[in-house]
């Protein structure tokens, strides 16, 4: 008998509506959900939302209904044959000692460490490039998760911090660097914040403290910036910069690392301006602005000469570098150092005195070395094709560190020494498999528009392009996000059994700089689902894979992009991976920091843009008795960013007018966030759960060679 026979009895056993036909499938019985009377009137477009009840996450009918849906799924997971067989490889890839992080912090070098399967990894300190590597805080010792961490100036402290339960509020806490001993310091309710050290204290960004019951759901505004003593109670911290007019205004502060200016940035959701302002710390003075109106993005790198060296798309689509005088701050005295290159700049550095620069070419990394005042010294040579990040430092070290890594090659660290213009290895993992038994291409195809767009392939050296290749197709094309190579444990079962994984750099993210972002916004969001279709058209075409071996995944506004393909063409693949996704587009702006993405999206309470987002808006899109791909929502249940009621809604209605032979599932992963909290352990669990119910609704045995 089959394996695929044997899942069949083993479905109906476990008490699912399966019948052993062959290999055919029957619908299963979902839970029952139950449908109020919600109508809401948008411009005289009459809109049902049945499962409206469904927001009320913590409500008694809720919980029940989540906990009838999860036991459906994991009792049809379980009874995959070979679940058991991706576990058990995922968790020898996995189980291997990798680094990340590395920097130097005065007289000290730290790094995190992951022996392998530790749930988080480790952070160690040394002092000098030879010293013993120390245990500075283990957070899988302390059961929580740990988030950000920083040094003070003077190294004296090391602040860190937790997030409770996955979601995106934020505790921060002191040890002593010298001893490990913890201060008595607590830090609540930070959220979209980092700790920026001056003297013996910090400044962070904080939200007014919520009610219990909306913690996870309720809008988050007027974000405060404050600074904070250490050694007395956060009653007492002070205010330093906040709007009581404009509920969307937020701040973060940065601290130059001379101690004498505090750089305040002021973001409005996800609009594409922010404004600047700066504090003289040495002076007391108030805060002044820099940039008071919203004409682009602008990025601080660093204080040079009492000047601040910034990142600006303004008149520069792809980035330039520019040295504004706080002091003279007109636009008129604003000084170009790095101008506007063919390729978008992507992050600067300002180390030992020199100019670190970043480029996206294709999506792949390029770093170019320039002297202060922006004359280019050299190139800095990487590994190989693929993406590099890090150089964080300070401008009178000579020595910084980077990751490269690429969907073959696992991170690994590297110390450049910046006046040789030398890299050495610092640290590399090791992982248990032989990366020159996989190739990796760049092709660029025609969307329906003719756009050009870039698609990383990934899979075995000597594959057949014979339409018979289990396809995972990746994609996301939103909020100027760059998708780039990464490597990836976890993508390694999916090769080893003739898998293929394929990454399309679609509009809407960042990898041809502001305008490629802007092609796929509000009204033009079409652009990046078509972008999306036409990867799967080519995969298809070239024979990599077919429709009945084609997967898509994507997380976030990947997960909006997944559920409104399969929508739009759901004859075009047999299995999608909607994750923590953004499917009411006519409530996202209701519920936690949604609000913020109008800015990117649009919003319904506008007569045009409600238009265009009810026309893709995957809830209010699926067609009555349509085959649909055999579909596995995916949400967590701390995901206070994307609320979970959005994957509810949805997974409702699909299985409510949905009529095929398909899986229509939800998976709810515990004390998780919108990515925050996902462990070693919890990794491996999803990834189980993915590739098997992939595999298996491709009727494929995976074999791992």
């Amino acid at each position: 008998m089959s394996q695929f026979k044997k899942a069949i009895i083993a479905l109906a056993v476990a008490g699912l509506s399966w019948q052993l036909i062959g290999v055919e499938k029957v619908a299963l019985k979902y839970p029952v959900t139950k449908k109020i009377d919600q109508v809401d009137d948008y411009f005289g477009v009459k809109v049902a939302d049945p499962y409206r009840w469904l927001e009320d996450v913590n409500a008694p009918d809720t919980v029940e209904w989540v906990t009838a849906q999860k036991k459906l799924s994991e009792s049809y997971l379980a009874a995959i044959p070979f679940r058991t067989k991706f576990r058990a490889r995922l968790t020898e890839i996995i189980n291997y000692e990798n680094y990340s992080n590395a920097a130097k912090e005065g007289e000290y070098y730290t790094f995190r460490k992951n022996t392998g399967l530790q749930d988080q990894s480790v952070v160690y300190i040394q002092k000098g490039l030879d010293g013993e590597a120390l245990v500075l805080l283990d957070p899988n010792a302390l059961s929580v998760i740990l988030t950000d961490t920083t040094f003070s100036k003077d190294q004296k402290y090391f602040g860190y911090g937790v997030s409770p339960g996955g979601s995106d509020w934020r505790e921060y806490f002191v040890i002593e660097t010298a001893t490990g001993e913890k201060l008595a310091d607590r830090i609540q309710w930070a959220k979209f914040s980092e700790m920026s050290w001056y003297k013996d204290g910090f400044f962070y960004s904080r939200y007014d403290e919520p009610k219990e019951s909306d913690m996870l759901k309720a809008k988050v505004e007027f974000q405060k910036l404050f600074y904070h003593k250490l050694g007395t109670p956060q009653t007492e911290d002070k205010l330093i910069f906040s709007d009581s007019h404009d509920p969307e205004l937020g701040f973060s502060g940065e601290v130059t690392d001379n101690e004498k200016f505090l750089v305040i940035s002021g973001w409005v959701g996800s609009a594409n301006h922010n404004f600047l302002y700066y504090k003289d710390l040495e002076s007391g003075s108030s805060v002044i602005p820099l940039v008071d109106k919203p004409i682009g993005q602008f990025v601080f790198i660093a204080e040079a000469d009492e000047g601040f060296l910034i990142m600006t798309d303004f008149q520069a689509p792809n980035f330039k570098l520019i040295l504004i005088d706080p002091r003279n701050p007109q636009m008129e005295n604003w000084k170009t150092i790095i101008p506007e290159a063919r390729d978008k700049m992507d992050d600067v550095s300002f180390v030992g005195g020199r100019l670190i620069v970043s480029y996206l070419k294709d999506a792949n990394s390029e770093v170019f070395v320039f002297d202060a005042g922006g004359q280019k010294l050299c190139d800095l040579a990487l590994p190989g094709i693929g993406t590099a990040y890090g150089f964080s430092g300070k401008k009178e070290d000579n020595e910084v560190f980077y990751t490269f890594t690429s969907f073959t090659f696992p991170p690994a660290i590297y110390r450049y020494l910046v006046k040789e213009n030398r890299s050495e290895l610092f640290r590399k993992s090791d992982v248990k498999f032989d990366p020159d038994k996989f190739v990796t291409t760049q092709v660029f195809y025609e969307s329906k528009d003719k756009t050009r767009i870039p698609l990383f392939i990934v899979h075995k050296k000597g594959l057949k392009l014979d339409g018979e290749n289990p396809t995972l197709l990746y994609g996301y094309g939103g909020f100027n996000a760059a998708e780039q190579p990464y490597f990836r444990a976890s993508l390694v079962p999916l090769l080893e059994s003739g898998g293929v994984y394929a990454m399309a750099c679609l509009r809407g993210g960042s990898e041809y700089g502001e305008e490629w972002h802007r092609a796929a916004m509000f009204e033009k969001k079409q652009n990046v689902f078509n972008d999306f279709i036409a990867a799967a058209e080519y995969l298809i075409g070239k024979g990599y894979t077919s429709i009945q071996k084609l997967a898509v995944h994507g997380a976030s506004n990947g997960g909006l992009l997944v559920a409104v393909v399969i929508n739009q063409r759901p004859e075009l693949f047999q299995v999608a991976f909607p994750e923590v996704g953004v499917l009411d587009m006519l409530r996202y702006h209701k519920f936690t920091i949604g609000w913020a993405w109008a800015g990117e999206y649009g919003s319904s309470d506008k007569p045009e843009q409600f238009k265009y987002l009810y026309a893709y808006s995957p809830l209010h899109n699926i067609k009555e008795g349509v085959a649909y791909p055999a579909t596995l929502v995916a949400t967590a249940d701390h995901d206070d960013r994307v609320f979970p009621a959005h994957s509810f809604k949805y997974i409702a209605t699909l299985q409510e007018k949905y009529r095929g032979k398909s899986p229509i599932l939800l998976r709810v992963e515990t004390q998780v966030g919108h990515g925050t909290g996902s462990t070693t352990t919890k990794t491996i669990e999803k990834y189980t759960d993915m590739y098997s119910f992939m595999f298996f609704n491709m009727n494929i045995v995976p074999e791992f060679r």
